[in-house]
């Protein structure tokens, strides 16, 4: 890629820090070119450093000798140096020095830009692209990366099937080709995995903002407390970051209405600004108007009101319009008037809220609502959106939080008209427990199996019942996958997106031409 100087083997080992390094083989390192960097032995090519990484399911070192077969020219792991034809570098942490490696590879590009994080349980990818439209109607060159794609200048690239943080390496490299392309400020959606996980590490942040925290990953990080503390990295680290030319002063973005707000508070050692649905904050909400289109309120600051006009729905997108303005007018003082034209301008985000129109008399929709809190407020706003039922198809993922998936169906049992509870990545764990957990959730709500919630397996044929239920004026909504591409079963990658499930579904009920019903290994046995 053009636009950063390669670096040679020891140059870009001298950029971890001294107490991260453990051991290398030989006392001094070649002087070889590293073309690329990368913790995958499968896209290993000529000149590229390998770093191993230990993971849950696998090994990198085990794929050591692959990655030397393939022309890797040395290699980094946290094991103790062996026999190997390359320079070894073994290190105290492989992900962070992953991460730290993969900055210094393509020059530090956040050093030169403005960089926003945004992190939180829910309303990331939203935040993300509002506070992006929001530096486009500036007249700011920005490019924003979040779970759903990248977006640098015109090019739009896709960053995976399933939701989380790219990898550190990724990473480095769009922001580079930000840079390269004369981009000066990027937007990057910041999960709890990729702080825990290093990568954003190397990432020079100017702007941290939360949505909220609430029930989710606790498989990951074994407990709210830990799950709370892998957000607060995001925020803690302003203080570390170093100077930059662009002038631009820390700003910790937070939450006044979520339980997080002092916790967060206390732990932040920059400037802040808290944004709210209620005056108190330094950014609050008034006026506050539903209505078929979107929201409507008027927003107030510390020097600054103005008429907000916002295409998306329900009372957390006001929340979220709230962080991005908090973000843009206070953090870098860009004019209320842009703030207002670039809310106006996002029609949407892919897989929130996303209405389907095949000509049915009903309202269709896909959400992304894959935790508890995000499905209690999709139905909420689903609510202002129609006076008839509210029918949700949801499932809940297999190898994570437990917990939620009671906790899913207790707030369906309780908001919804009518549930039907299917598959939703069951990964290696068995579908019909996962359903079983749920449904004991709806019926300790008072739900009523075969009344007001069903058990379908198959997703496509939960979506099928749903929209075959509805009847005119009601409203049908798919929750859980969103935008994402496909759905697990066992160790297996099935493409599957519920856009088209939704539109094949209502295109077999109007007898009208659509897509197939994508395939899932439920259909053998549905």
């Amino acid at each position: 890629m053009a636009g950063f100087v390669k670096k040679t083997l020891p140059q870009l080992i001298q950029a971890l820090p001294a107490a991260l390094v453990a051991a290398r083989s030989g006392p001094t390192l070649p002087e070889v070119l590293v073309t690329g960097i990368t913790e995958d032995s499968r896209k290993v090519v000529a000149g590229n450093l390998f770093v191993a990484i230990q993971g849950g399911m696998f090994d990198g070192h085990r794929f050591i000798p692959q990655a030397v077969e393939q022309g890797a020219v040395a290699v980094v792991g946290t094991a103790p140096p062996g026999e190997l034809a390359v320079p070894y570098i073994q290190v105290q942490d492989a992900r962070q020095a992953l991460a730290l490696l993969a900055a210094a590879f393509y020059d530090h590009p956040s050093h030169e830009m403005t960089l926003i994080g945004v992190t939180g349980t829910d309303g990331k990818t939203t935040t993300s692209n509002l506070i992006f439209e929001i530096l486009l109607a500036a007249g700011l060159p920005a490019g924003v990366i979040s779970t759903v794609n990248a977006v640098i200048g015109d090019e739009v690239i896709d960053t995976g099937f399933h939701v989380t943080t790219p990898t550190a390496p990724e990473i480095q490299r769009f922001l580079a080709r930000m840079s390269v392309a004369g981009l000066t400020h990027a937007v990057l959606e910041t999960t709890s995995h990729g702080l825990t996980q290093h990568r954003v590490t190397g990432c020079e942040f100017d702007i941290a903002v939360l949505t909220n925290i609430t029930h989710e990953h606790l498989d990951e990080h074994g407990s709210f407390e830990g799950y709370r503390d892998a957000k607060a990295r995001l925020f803690t680290g302003l203080a570390e970051r170093p100077a930059k030319p662009n002038g631009v002063e820390p700003l910790a973005v937070l939450n006044r209405d979520d339980p997080s707000f002092d916790y967060l508070s206390a732990r932040v050692a920059v400037r802040k600004v808290a944004y709210s649905l209620r005056p108190g904050a330094d950014v609050w909400a008034e006026d506050i108007e539903h209505h078929p289109g979107g929201l409507r309120f008027t927003a107030r600051g510390p020097w600054f009101c103005f008429p907000v006009d916002c295409r998306l729905m329900g009372l957390f997108n006001v929340s979220n319009c709230l962080a991005a303005i908090a973000a843009t007018v206070i953090g870098l003082h860009i004019a209320p008037e842009a703030a207002r034209r670039g809310i106006a301008s996002l029609a949407g985000v892919p897989g929130r809220m996303e209405q389907i129109n095949m000509g049915q008399p009903f309202i269709a929709l896909v959400d992304f609502a894959h935790t508890p809190n995000a499905l209690k407020q999709a139905l909420l706003a689903a609510r202002q959106m129609t006076t008839g039922r509210v029918i949700v198809v949801f499932g809940s993922a297999g190898l994570r939080d437990r917990e939620k998936r009671r906790l899913m169906a207790e707030v369906a049992a309780e908001l919804a008209d009518l549930s039907v509870l299917t598959a939703e990545d069951p990964r290696t764990e068995s579908l019909e427990s996962i359903l079983e957990e749920m449904a004991q959730g709806a019926r300790g709500r008072g739900g009523v199996e075969g009344r007001t919630f069903f058990r379908i397996p198959d997703r496509g044929e939960a979506i099928r019942q749903a929209v075959r239920m509805a009847q005119p004026g009601d409203l049908v909504m798919a929750c859980g996958k969103g935008h994402e591409q496909s759905m697990c079963f066992g160790e297996v990658e099935y493409p599957w997106d519920d856009r088209v499930a939704m539109r094949a579904a209502l295109a077999e009920l109007m007898g009208s031409t659509g897509p197939l019903m994508p395939y899932l290994p439920t259909q053998e046995s549905g």
